[in-house]
Parts: C-alpha cells; sequence; structure tokens
C-alpha cells in the first residue's frame, strides 16, 4: 500500500492516558499509532475509517519513556478486584433486571 503523507512526529497529537498519537485524516477520522508501536519501531499510523496510511518520521530518543506496565497492571487488577466481587455484580445485575423489567 502506498503512503498517503509523511508527517513529522512533532505534528501529532498525543493522549497521555491512551498513550496514543493520532493525526487529522481527510475523511475525518483520525490516523492513530501508539506509544508502544512506536517504541518497536512501527512508523506507519492507520486510519480505521479508510484505507489511508502515513508514515511517522521520528528518531526515538525524540519519544517519551514507555511507563512500567508492572505499575498499570497492579491498577488494573486492584480495580477489577473491587468491581468483581459478587457483591458489586449482584447489585449491578438486580438495578440492570429491574430496570429492563420496569422498562418492559
Amino acid at each position: 500500500m502506498s503512503i498517503y503523507e509523511e508527517v513529522e512526529f512533532e505534528d501529532l497529537d498525543y493522549d497521555p492516558i491512551k498513550r496514543i498519537y493520532t493525526y487529522p485524516c481527510p475523511c475525518g477520522d483520525k490516523f492513530s499509532i501508539s506509544l508502544e508501536e512506536l517504541w518497536d519501531g512501527e512508523d506507519i499510523a492507520t486510519c480505521p475509517s479508510c484505507t489511508l496510511r502515513i508514515e511517522i518520521i521520528y528518531d526515538e530518543e525524540d519519544l517519551p519513556p514507555l511507563p512500567e506496565d508492572d505499575d498499570e497492571e497492579g491498577e488494573e487488577s486492584e480495580s477489577v478486584s473491587n468491581e468483581g466481587g459478587k457483591e458489586g455484580d449482584d447489585d449491578g445485575l438486580a438495578i440492570m433486571t429491574q430496570k429492563t423489567l420496569t422498562v418492559q
């Protein structure tokens, strides 16, 4: 496939929560590439709505460091365990069931 455009790393928008870089696509959506993909040497960002692709021009020293996954997984595990208890699931199911019965 051909490349629609070469884009300098500095021209990308960064979402620090999702760790995704984006760039506007002419179709109205956005090209996207993750920080992890860039660290893995990937330099092609794709658009989810069309077939266009862009090449990201960057040097690894321009990239912010990857956060340690151990800390993130610990936070996710903790939140899952808090939400995953039977009481939380049963209460949520009961509320959802009551709403469904009320709507019908």
